[in-house]
């Protein structure tokens, strides 16, 4: 046991304790009995007979009932401001058909007349039979009168109806940089499909933006969510410095009980000049719940919408392989001037094209500056070309996925990815096993695109099983599975690695930030086919309890 002379705030006992620590030489993950906390810190992790002498009489106790307790986890691709606010929007997750939207859509209509514009958030892209693609048209008979702009899952896609391409100006079509586009019709006028940012902002500008207050209260809201499932940190994958603001003045609040690492993130328009925001960032404000230090870009859009940025055209639309959103001369410029100003450097990079040309710039930097612990990152990852895997290890670049992207195609939405890609590239998508033996792999959600639940990504990792083809059932389990122990891992000790803070959090250890929780299940005796009806009993963050369920 290790432990101090010190009597415990809280000790957890009656527990099974994934610590994160010391695995053994076989892979084995290490279990304790019992947790104590002190102040904001681990007191001692052990057995059960061990931890009860730091019992005093103000210690609270918690049985955890023989569940799973483990490190708080560490969501490591996390949008918490876009988040909040998409909690204000209709809500479409697993909404499938056009009447069930119209139903949704004029509930929510009902609920907010006040509203001018109305936006829903998280649609799949097989609303319609055969893979056929939303027009304003279907939009405008769900609504007519009021902007209708309905936001893909993933942030990459969005549908708008006559009203709202009409205010926008864009009926006829817009210009749009980068790999963005205002899909047009055979009518000449758009058909009501924008892909990519710079085509969606033209009708996001109909919105209001919220107040202060608004913005506030969700991302309140959006934290306690977070809690309910044992997250206690999260990298926070887009920033300015108005975003961080907006964080400091939630702690100073005394309300921000998630920590949060926030990067800054560089448009293909923005100046090399603004990197110094970054470094601004950085260097105006540091706390344990809150910090900068990280450079964010986006190299390329997604798959579904063929804006990933692919080495072979895509099979189902041959003339394209889609586009970069920086030219391999303009990354690799940013990527040596983030890098020699020891910033972290994050590139969400989806097709394989779009992760060689990040890896290039990774390379690129470290021939120019010398090699140091820089820890740069690749965000997503889904089609990886096998050239590229040892490049991980090469560069020492950390592997940033969300196993919940690559959900099981007979209960969840991955069936459309499959119609993008080639069968013989099915073995080359979302390599996690693969990546974890090259080098350090963490894991996050992506939220809002998917839901922030953890147990639904630590359930598509584990219960991973093969692809045989489109709407076909899978018959053996992937090669790119991965165990419990490492997919927890991901979510804890890696993370914590990845945001250079492996000294203080993402292990119980004693020492480490008690950043702690206590789950509804043991993850390590249930049904792994349940795994994602868990939810956190307790969250813990600081040594402060957060969430009691």
């Amino acid at each position: 046991m290790q432990q101090s002379s010190s009597h415990a705030d809280i000790i957890i006992s009656n527990a099974h304790v994934f610590t994160a620590d010391n695995f053994t030489t076989r892979n084995q993950p290490p279990f304790a009995e019992a947790v104590a906390i002190r102040g904001e810190r681990i007191l001692a992790v052990g057995s059960e007979s061990d931890i009860l002498n730091l019992r005093s009489a103000n210690t609270k106790m918690i049985d955890a009932g023989r569940h799973t307790v483990m490190p708080g986890i560490i969501d490591s691709h996390f949008h918490l401001l876009w988040g909040a606010h998409n909690l204000a929007n209709v809500q479409l997750d697993g909404v499938r058909g056009l009447d069930n939207i119209r139903e949704q859509v004029q509930d929510f209509k009902r609920q907010h007349p006040e509203l001018t514009v109305i936006r829903g958030s998280s649609l799949g892209y097989d609303i319609l039979p055969n893979n056929a693609r939303l027009t304003r048209q279907h939009l405008d008979s769900i609504e007519a009168t009021v902007p209708l702009i309905l936001v893909a899952f993933d942030y990459h896609s969005a549908w708008c109806n006559t009203a709202a391409l009409t205010q926008a100006g864009i009926l006829e079509g817009a210009e749009v940089g980068s790999n963005a586009r205002v899909i047009m019709a055979e009518d000449g006028f758009a058909s009501g499909e924008l892909r990519e940012f710079e085509a969606m902002d033209l009708v996001f500008r109909l919105i209001p933006e919220p107040s202060q207050a608004d913005s506030l209260r969700l991302l309140k809201d959006a934290i306690r969510l977070a809690h309910r499932y044992g997250i206690t940190s999260v990298h926070n994958m887009n920033g300015d410095m108005a975003e961080f603001e907006l964080y400091q003045e939630i702690e100073q609040a005394g309300d921000l009980t998630i920590r949060l690492y926030v990067p800054f993130r560089m448009y293909p328009h923005f100046s090399d000049g603004r990197l110094q925001e970054a470094l601004d960032m950085r260097d105006s404000y540091q706390s344990a719940y809150l910090k900068a230090g990280a450079f964010k870009m986006f190299m390329d859009g997604v798959i579904e919408s063929f804006t990933g940025f692919m080495l072979d055209p895509y099979i189902n639309d041959p003339s394209t392989k889609g586009d970069a959103i920086f030219s391999a001369e303009h990354i690799n410029r940013l990527a040596q001037q983030a890098d020699a100003a020891g910033l972290q450097i994050a590139v969400h990079a989806i097709g394989d094209a779009a992760v060689r040309r990040t890896l290039d710039a990774y390379e690129y930097a470290r021939n120019k500056n010398g090699a140091r612990d820089s820890r740069h990152r690749v965000e997503h990852i889904e089609l990886l070309h096998p050239d590229d895997l040892p490049r991980f290890a090469e560069l020492d670049v950390i592997a940033s996925m969300q196993p919940y992207h690559c959900t099981r195609p007979e209960v969840d939405y991955l069936t459309n990815y499959l119609h993008f890609i080639p069968q013989n590239r099915y073995q080359d998508s979302f390599r996690w096993y693969s990546l974890h033996q090259q080098t350090t792999l963490t894991f996050g959600s992506d939220f809002p695109v998917v839901n922030l639940n953890p147990f639904l990504g630590i359930d598509a990792a584990v219960n991973r099983q093969r692809w045989h083809g489109a709407g076909t059932s899978p018959e053996a389990t992937s090669p790119e599975a991965l165990t419990l122990a490492q997919t927890l891992t991901a979510y804890t000790r890696s993370g914590a690695y990845t945001e250079f803070a492996e000294g203080d959090k993402g292990r119980l250890k004693a020492g480490m930030l008690a950043d702690v929780a206590i789950l509804s299940a043991n993850l390590f005796t249930l049904d792994p086919e349940r795994i994602r009806d868990v939810e956190a009993d307790v969250t813990i963050s600081g040594g402060r309890v957060v969430y009691e369920r």
